[in-house]
């Protein structure tokens, strides 16, 4: 029986590639049974995500859970549109509806999961030093706020729609500070995150994705309800994808 695409909602569209990808990948073994539930439902998410999207063990995959749910939806969006290029992304999403894209970003956000602590990684006191420096207080000099303005005292982010920064790979981070700095990632105006990144040297962006890369994510990893109180002499920053 051929199936006719045009009659079929974005839903059911979704639902016969996640049947096709559990196919796939169950091909020469028993097939498990389709459940209909979110959680195996987003089997094709977490396949290069990790468990519970916890972030994909090759570092180039972010953590998708405890994530705020109005970041989350905004990434769905810039992926299916192309604003954020990524075309398996894009392919993977391209079907969905604007309900279903809040749905996932919702059931994503919602997960509260245990963090095992990050991989050891080398050893630079300097290099972390600067890091923390940046994380906490920026560099007045060089007009680069601090992390923790906007993505939170404890860096899980902050609601709506500004995300955590630990418990993601240092590569994933250096990828995408690198994709603000040359401007292939860009949000919506002002692009606060790729007027920041372009104040960032190479040196700079690696301190920073080392320290991050390196620090547990606290037990309690829910985003923050809103952004801390300025620190003297800080600067009120306004971005276009997360308004306050």
């Amino acid at each position: 029986m051929r199936l006719d695409v045009s009659k079929t909602t974005p839903y059911k569209l979704w639902r016969l590639a996640l049947r096709c990808w559990l196919l796939g990948a169950c091909l020469g073994s028993q097939a498990a049974p389709f459940e209909d539930t979110m959680a195996q439902r987003t089997l094709a998410c977490t396949s290069c995500h990790g468990p519970q999207g916890r972030s994909g063990p090759d570092g180039y995959y972010p953590r998708l859970a405890g994530k705020p749910a109005g970041y989350l939806y905004n990434q769905l969006v810039n992926l299916q549109q192309g604003q954020r290029n990524y075309p398996l992304m894009q392919s993977l999403l391209a079907p969905l509806d604007d309900a279903y894209l809040r749905t996932l970003a919702e059931y994503f956000a919602g997960l509260e999961i245990p963090y095992p602590p990050p991989a050891p990684q080398p050893t630079d006191k300097a290099l972390l030093a600067r890091g923390l420096q940046l994380v906490r207080q920026g560099d007045p000099a060089l007009q680069i706020p601090a992390c923790m303005q906007c993505h939170g005292s404890a860096l899980t982010g902050t609601q709506p729609s500004v995300p955590g920064l630990l418990g993601l790979p240092r590569d994933y981070l250096n990828a995408q500070l690198g994709g603000w700095k040359n401007g292939q990632r860009q949000a919506q105006a002002p692009d606060c995150m790729a007027d920041i990144a372009k104040r960032l040297s190479d040196a700079d962006v690696h301190a920073l994705s080392s320290w991050l890369s390196s620090q547990n994510v606290p037990q309690v990893s829910r985003a923050a309800a809103q952004k801390p109180p300025l620190a003297p002499g800080a600067k009120e920053i306004r971005c276009g994808s997360a308004p306050w």
